[in-house]
């Protein structure tokens, strides 16, 4: 069957944040954030704003779009609890950033966005926290809610495997949304899924084995129950509010990727194979050489699903 594992590292080095455009993020993020303190030491010194880097940057699970474009979650704490509205204390923030780029801030539900064009993207929600009570992020118009990043990325740590793999498969599939996007799920969603799927099989030394059985077991999870549950406050379910269409969109394109990666790992030859990735992945995904490869016992025993899976770990 065809080898197509050095084709996908390929792949996560042409999706990654490059070092440059990491650079000029943290530049701007510094930026920002020099910005917000005086802001708020002049105009509501009582106020006194922290942060702390979050999400898929903190997790190092980021991805360039087709479209070149990245992010950067970087939260504004308030440790007293505000006497002013949600809706208000993000405006302050909004206020704070706005004239730091070309593109007006972006006062998004749950985050101030400060738009840098054509290149990335920083959020930054903005939380409280007092003795004896849960993080709390600011909704716009609707208060304020229980919440806690820090723990977001606490679990994603304890799942992570000292070779990078579930990593490079959270990337591999928010690359796979990106590229069909039609309301596909979100980021945060893809890496819930897959650190859930990752314990329930066995890690291959193969990407393209690997995510084929990931594929599968988050099919498996969601046919069993739709649901996609935030393991950290407010655990609340990320797939709630799909509708039907949203959620047979989906299940279908799932559904799809899976037929085509196990039809790629039962193909010998490596550009056959790698088209039938490409369909998924992207034009970022990189064609493989017009020839056949030895199969081998071991690994046709993984692709004909003879050793994919373990025990069920404790829910």
């Amino acid at each position: 069957m065809a080898n197509c594992h050095d084709l996908f590292l390929g792949y996560h080095e042409d999706i990654s944040i490059g070092s440059s455009k990491k650079n000029r993020m943290i530049t701007s993020k510094e930026g920002l954030r020099k910005r917000i303190r005086k802001w708020f030491k002049d105009n509501h010194p009582d106020y006194e704003p922290k942060f702390f880097i979050q999400g898929s940057h903190k997790m190092k699970s980021g991805i360039r779009t087709k479209d070149d474009i990245c992010d950067l979650d970087d939260g504004i704490y308030f440790f007293r609890k505000p006497d002013v509205t949600s809706t208000t204390l993000q405006n302050w923030v909004w206020d704070a950033v706005d004239g730091y780029t070309d593109t007006d801030p972006e006062h998004r539900k749950k985050c101030i966005r400060s738009i840098f064009a054509g290149d990335y993207e920083i959020d930054h929600p903005i939380y409280y926290k007092v003795e004896g009570e849960d993080y709390q992020i600011a909704v716009k118009s609707n208060g304020f809610e229980a919440s806690d990043p820090k723990a977001m990325v606490e679990w994603f740590e304890g799942k992570k495997d000292k070779s990078g793999k579930l990593i490079r498969d959270v990337k591999y599939l928010k690359g796979w949304c990106d590229e069909r996007r039609h309301r596909m799920p979100s980021g945060l969603a893809m890496t819930i899924l897959a650190g859930n799927a990752k314990d329930k099989i066995v890690l291959n030394d193969r990407d393209d084995i690997t995510l084929r059985d990931i594929l599968k077991e988050i099919k498996k999870e969601l046919d069993r129950d739709f649901k996609c549950i935030v393991p950290a406050k407010p655990n609340d379910d990320l797939f709630a509010d799909y509708d039907e269409t949203r959620k047979s969109n989906f299940l279908n394109a799932l559904k799809d990727f899976i037929n085509d990666a196990d039809a790629a790992l039962k193909e010998e030859n490596q550009l056959t194979a790698s088209k039938l990735w490409k369909k998924h992945l992207g034009s970022r995904f990189p064609e493989g050489k017009d020839e056949k490869q030895q199969s081998n016992r071991t690994a046709n025993a993984v692709v004909a699903g003879a050793a994919t899976s373990t025990p069920w770990a404790c829910e």
